[in-house]
């Protein structure tokens, strides 16, 4: 897989890196930003932050590249549907960034796609109706017939929005509305693995196509 991939990967899907790997590449960083100064190492390794584990040290061996190829080769081996690659709709190449909305290579801007920005906080399913993802609206207008991106949260599909509901909370003696977007095109094990990543802390993009 070329470098720019790779750092991609890295960059924006570390969650999906084992213990292990997250703190060789911790070690891997404070052993850098500590390289020349002492006193500044000291502290990384005082912290933990760079290890004398074998478990860990042993990771990087064979180069800092290899590492990191590694943990992308096993990722895409084990859990490809969770890595987004947010590519360009028109030419089809990488995006800077998962949010990026605009092509650096040709151009195009696929802003006009987006409707509106949802900040999912819980998801619930009621029994006999529709599975819901409860949260606020950050920006633009949600109607019936549009459509969740799911993506950037590991799930490589664009459900449905078909049926929007109010749900009053109460925390520390506040109350408030959240708004409870229905769909049925999630399938249980969709649903557990969104349950399994809360607190949720990318906005999803509401689209329409």
């Amino acid at each position: 897989m070329d470098q720019e991939t790779t750092d991609y990967i890295i960059n924006y899907f570390g969650n999906l890196m084992t213990k292990n790997e997250k703190l060789a590449l911790k070690h891997q960083m404070s052993s850098f930003k500590s390289n020349e100064n002492p006193q500044f190492r000291k502290i990384m390794i005082d912290k933990g932050w760079i290890s004398s584990n074998p478990e860990i040290t042993n990771l990087l061996e064979n180069s800092y590249e290899v590492f990191k190829q590694n943990i992308v080769t096993r990722v895409m081996t084990e859990t490809p549907e969770k890595v987004f690659f947010n590519n360009c709709p028109k030419c089809d190449k990488l995006a800077r960034t998962p949010h990026a909305k605009q092509c650096r290579f040709c151009g195009y801007s696929w802003h006009h796609l987006i409707v509106a920005q949802f900040k999912l906080n819980d998801t619930i399913q009621i029994t006999g109706r529709q599975f819901f993802l409860i949260g606020q609206i950050i920006e633009g207008e949600i109607r019936e017939g549009q459509r969740i991106d799911l993506r950037i949260l590991g799930l490589n599909k664009k459900i449905k929005i078909e049926s929007i509901e109010f749900a009053l909370k109460h925390q520390d003696e506040k109350v408030w509305e959240d708004i409870s977007l229905g769909t049925n095109e999630l399938t249980e094990q969709d649903k557990e693995y969104l349950k399994s990543i809360h607190p949720f802390k990318e906005s999803l993009d509401i689209i329409i196509e």
